[in-house]
């Protein structure tokens, strides 16, 4: 293949930018218009084309034969697809190699420049692009200074592959890849009459919850004009301390406990309380409206998904519809669908971080459970009430025991355990005293009690990632580098400068925030990313099974677009893949459940 690396340089203005618009919008707004384009093919000199070249420039290469680079390829490239009809073989993204590679740390081409080549000030990205913010047409001498910035980000773009394709994994490269397929060469689609017809709805909903409020909409927005309205109602609104300022603040959000506590004990005032909700918290009305801008004339929706959003590896949402986050069984699900003549066929790895917790750790017995397909949940709420509990007949013992399997093994305490029962989040309220909640979390401990042990193992062997003399130490999967665990799959869980603190480990995190760390949180970390593993293998060995697209991945979830003759076997090759063990794991028991719809309805 040839390698074309390439960057687009676009009008913008204060208003009229990535910053406030989603690529979509920018790309697709009356106002776009490229000034031109630097293209690099393989090693060869950069050239610049100017506005009225590009097109011809664009033409001439074989893009069914060539590999696109980009530093943010899901912007170059949309605008390559949209606008010039041209579709690459494949993608590379040197600003998502940089967050794969360099987790937490700026993947803005500036920031990796600067990391990848220290003492080279060559290798900087210019600042000429400011001085033509709000020029439509540029002028000679300031398209010789675009032209001049933007050779220069090509040929930092090309350096910044060359340099990271040393270390990045073919399988990382490849997820990356389809990554950027899944935005700019979409295969799902909106039921745009089903979506309007939502939207409409969730808009006319709000709109009657606020007018039955009788207040005015000012009030409502505003925390202070709201609480003062609580006040003239003679109630007292409750407060909390302001994590940024200190101060004493109004605790009116959906989330506030307080708030919630308001409502439960003045119920005559429900209109009010839905009110201020509907207007602080339009969320599906909003994110409807932008499912429907952000598709295509003929309904095809790009899917933005940001590769290695989490430090773990996991991917993100982006572009403001944030994809990971699309509640089961909601509505908005069922309005994104597959072309005609294809399914959606969802399947999602059932329990794989509590599956992967148990192996790690070794505790043989729950590993059993799993593979015996026993009912983890009742077993160990069986343990924590002394007596046989089911699913049928103690619903709600159960559901003590799932959120104890599911939240308690990353060392979480009893108090952070009493306030997510009485939360609801997991499911139905539960309100425990603290002796309760301890009761349940020192019995999680005891009846697991290599769990505890593994976030001790794991703290240990964090610390020896700063001590040379360890590096190369293994511990199952895991092997010691510097600041680092390096994973099965050759990438690592990096924390830059770790180091010790007052109270303990502490690392810089994302914007060089301070980040502290501990055994049962270095557990998370380690079980979400051996855990992406395993989901992204399975990705990428159904994404060349001729089977189908992968159009969507959510969590532990894996979403693709297949023909409709022999559903049930599709079905069944898919999740029999998932349940395939990796080969640093034989022994984990898997378990994958799914089902297949015209629509994402799972």
């Amino acid at each position: 293949m040839q390698m074309i690396t390439l960057d687009f340089e676009t009008y913008y203005a204060p208003k009229y930018s990535l910053t406030k618009l989603t690529t979509m919008e920018y790309v697709n707004h009356d106002l776009f218009k490229v000034w031109g384009v630097g293209i690099k093919i393989n090693h060869e000199d950069t050239e610049w084309y100017g506005e009225d070249d590009v097109e011809d420039a664009i033409r001439e290469i074989d893009w069914e034969d060539a590999a696109l680079i980009c530093h943010n390829t899901m912007f170059d490239a949309y605008i390559l697809t949209q606008h010039y009809n041209a579709t690459p073989r494949r993608y590379y993204d040197t600003a998502a190699m940089s967050r794969g590679l360099f987790p937490g740390q700026s993947a803005r081409l500036k920031d990796c420049v600067v990391r990848a080549f220290p003492n080279d000030a060559t290798m900087r990205k210019g600042e000429e692009l400011s001085s033509a913010k709000s020029v439509y047409t540029l002028d000679p001498d300031l398209e010789k200074a675009i032209a001049g910035y933007c050779i220069q980000d090509v040929d930092l773009t090309y350096a910044l592959f060359n340099r990271y394709l040393q270390e990045m994994p073919t399988s990382e490269l490849d997820l990356i890849n389809m990554t950027c397929k899944m935005f700019v060469e979409p295969k799902i689609k909106i039921d745009r009459e089903r979506l309007t017809k939502y939207h409409e709805q969730e808009f006319t909903k709000a709109e009657k919850t606020i007018a039955a409020a009788g207040i005015d909409r000012k009030v409502l927005s505003s925390n202070q004009q709201f609480a003062e309205h609580i006040c003239k109602m003679g109630l007292v609104p409750p407060t909390k301390i302001s994590p940024t300022t200190g101060k004493e603040i109004p605790a009116l959000g959906k989330n506030d406990k307080a708030f919630t506590q308001m409502q439960n004990m003045y119920p005559q005032f429900q209109h009010i309380w839905d009110a201020r909700i509907a207007i602080k918290s339009r969320l599906t009305e909003t994110r409807s409206k932008r499912f429907l801008d952000a598709a295509w004339n003929d309904d095809w929706l790009p899917v933005p998904l940001r590769y290695y959003a989490a430090h773990t590896g996991r991917f993100g949402g982006t572009d403001k519809l944030n994809m990971q986050n699309l509640p089961r069984g909601s509505e908005l699900r069922k309005c994104i669908v597959a072309p005609d003549d294809q399914l959606l066929f969802v399947a999602d790895l059932s329990n794989i971080e509590a599956r992967m917790l148990a192996w790690l750790a070794g505790e043989t017995d729950l590993l059993e459970q799993f593979r015996n397909g026993e009912d983890i949940y009742s077993n160990l709420a069986s343990e924590i009430y002394g007596r046989p509990i089911n699913k049928t007949d103690d619903p709600v013992e159960r559901f003590v025991g799932k959120v104890a399997v599911l939240g308690l093994g990353y060392g979480m305490g009893h108090r952070k355990f009493k306030d997510t029962l009485a939360a609801g989040a997991m499911g139905p309220a539960v309100n425990f005293s603290d002796a309760e909640a301890k009761k349940v979390v020192d019995a999680y401990r005891a009846v697991y009690p290599r769990i505890p042990t593994l976030w001790h193992k794991l703290e240990d062997l964090l610390k020896q990632t700063m001590h040379q003399d360890n590096h190369g130490n293994v511990y199952g999967p895991l092997t010691v580098a510097s600041h680092a665990l390096e994973l099965p799959n050759k990438m690592s869980l990096k924390y830059h400068n770790l180091r010790y603190g007052s109270d303990g480990m502490v690392y810089d995190g994302r914007g060089s925030k301070i980040e502290y760390t501990y055994g049962g949180r270095i557990t998370e970390n380690v079980i979400q990313a051996l855990s992406r593993i395993v989901v992204t293998d399975s990705m990428l060995r159904l994404n060349r099974a001729n089977i189908g697209d992968v159009v969507l991945t959510v969590h532990d979830e894996i979403i693709i677009s297949g023909s409709t003759n022999n559903a049930d076997g599709t079905m069944q090759f898919i999740i029999d893949d998932m349940c395939i063990p990796p080969v640093w794991a034989r022994d984990i028991p898997l378990n994958a459940e799914g089902g297949y719809d015209k629509s994402y309805s799972k």
